[in-house]
């Protein structure tokens, strides 16, 4: 257990070290990106400071498994360079034994980081897109899934001028989100407030406007809007939304906390939208920890053993390349999984399993004793 408690520190301050420098790099990194994407909106250094601090969170929670390889690949080097591991071994240890200390702590910060950051990188990246969309007001579309309803929002569109708003309200809409199902759509003049209220069965979505059938067009600027509605088969309304705007609204499975993506799926569900993203990023995440475990794995069957050399070296790039080739996995996988080519559970869990599975497989094979 003292052996145990010593190795586990030992990888733990190695982990918080590389975090702290890929931290820091990460944010220089940002900054000067930041300073280059807005130099024409002179946002100063300490906006873009602030920028960088409220985008560092995601790109830093997004290679923490390689970070991870990392700290076992210097743990065990270390272990290796000052004897300890040669005393442990001799001692009667085995290889299992040793590198069990150092997962499982991977796989409590893993947790960790789950539990706490995920949702940190969620409120940040909020924070973050809220700030750019008032830095450059280019896109203003929105778009939010509610308990039983879609939302979206669009700008009116008068020759070049913007002359007010379009709020959208749909009891549901199509996977491919072109077409809404008993929809509203409230026009805001700028000046007046809302002037218009449009009900229709269905509103499919066309290049540059909306087809809707089955309409209700009410005047809201009258006195009474009953006395004044007009009732049509079918109107175009002009629009400047996309199918990719609109699905690109509902913001990446990242934004949303993980406490909070069950709910999340369910409510997209419920709308008619498709969330094989979000099932296949809450698998990824669920399985984050046993992911981070298998990096140390990985680490440790390349670089446990005494190094001498010029074959540490080797050692190194051979234990980084592995995790950089897990690593891969674990994207290819969520990529399979957001088209629906393998089950969620599958994308998420299976890149851990095997990385693990094999990494324990090469240390037993390693074992001499």
């Amino acid at each position: 257990m003292i052996l145990a408690r010593y190795v586990a520190r030992r990888f733990l301050r190695s982990f918080l070290t590389i975090a702290g420098v890929f931290l820091l790099i990460l944010l220089l990194i940002d900054m000067i990106e930041m300073i280059r994407r807005f130099s024409d909106r002179d946002i100063g250094l300490g906006g873009a400071l602030g920028l960088a601090g409220l985008n560092i969170a995601s790109s830093f929670y997004a290679i923490l498994p390689l970070l991870t390889v990392l700290a076992g690949i210097a743990l065990f080097l270390n272990l290796a360079r000052t004897s300890e591991m040669v005393a442990i071994r001799a001692s009667g240890r085995s290889a299992l034994k040793v590198v069990t200390a150092p997962a499982v702590t991977a796989a409590l910060a893993g947790a960790l980081t789950v539990a706490f950051l995920n949702p940190l990188v969620a409120v940040t990246g909020a924070r973050f897109d809220a700030a750019v969309a008032a830095i450059d007001r280019a896109s203003r579309q929105t778009v939010s899934v509610g308990d039983s309803a879609v939302w979206l929002r669009q700008a009116v569109v008068e020759g070049a001028q913007e002359s007010g708003q379009i709020v959208i309200r749909a009891r549901r809409a199509s996977p491919d989100a072109t077409t809404l199902y008993d929809a509203t759509f409230m026009v805001f003049d700028q000046d007046q407030g809302p002037v218009r209220r449009i009900e229709a069965r269905e509103a499919r979505l066309a290049p540059g406007l909306w087809k809707l059938a089955d309409v209700r067009d009410y005047p809201l600027t009258d006195a009474n809007p009953e006395s004044g509605v007009t009732v049509v088969p079918a109107m175009d309304l002009a629009s400047d939304l996309t199918a990719q705007r609109i699905r690109e609204g509902f913001g990446r499975p990242e934004a949303v906390p993980v406490w909070q993506l069950p709910g999340f799926i369910a409510g997209l569900e419920r709308a008619g939208f498709s969330a094989a993203r979000h099932k296949v990023w809450l698998q990824m995440e669920l399985a984050r920890p046993f992911l981070m475990a298998a990096m140390v794995l990985v680490a440790a069957a390349f670089t446990m053993r005494h190094l001498r050399g010029r074959s540490t070296g080797g050692a190194v790039l051979l234990a980084f390349g592995a995790g950089i080739g897990l690593f891969f996995l674990r994207n290819l996988a969520q990529v399979l999984g957001d088209n629906g080519q393998v089950p969620p559970w599958l994308a998420g869990w299976t890149p851990p399993l095997v990385g693990g599975l094999l990494a324990v497989a090469l240390i037993l094979a390693r074992e001499d004793g």
